[in-house]
């Protein structure tokens, strides 16, 4: 399995705030490393993976929950080619925006 992450600075351009994100590329990318299911963890610092997939050429595309098949980058591409599409659904709902909220309020104290 190949897993791609944003850049930190992919990450910031998608409008979360300069804090984000909390786990920089290197911390982000030795904890998806050490999932034994990995076998190769890249990254990009486009603001979409489209060019990365188009590299790859994924027989298997996943994308979390909140994305729907239809609006994931690289679906239509992977589809075509006899791929398959994955939109997971969350297990737990988390949300790093809303934790960021909780400890500002708290700060705010």
């Amino acid at each position: 399995m190949v897993l791609a992450l944003n850049t930190d600075a992919s990450v910031r351009r998608q409008g979360k705030g300069d804090d984000r994100p909390i786990n920089g590329l290197a911390d982000r990318a030795a904890v998806a490393a050490a999932l034994a299911d990995v076998d190769l963890v890249t990254w990009f610092d486009e603001d979409t993976p489209a060019e990365l997939i188009e590299q790859i050429k994924p027989d298997i595309l996943v994308k979390g929950g909140d994305w729907p098949v239809e609006k994931i980058v690289g679906a239509e591409q992977t589809l075509a080619r006899g791929g398959k599409v994955f939109s997971i659904p969350f297990l737990h709902q988390t949300s790093t925006t809303q934790t960021l909220a909780k400890i500002r309020q708290t700060e705010r104290k």
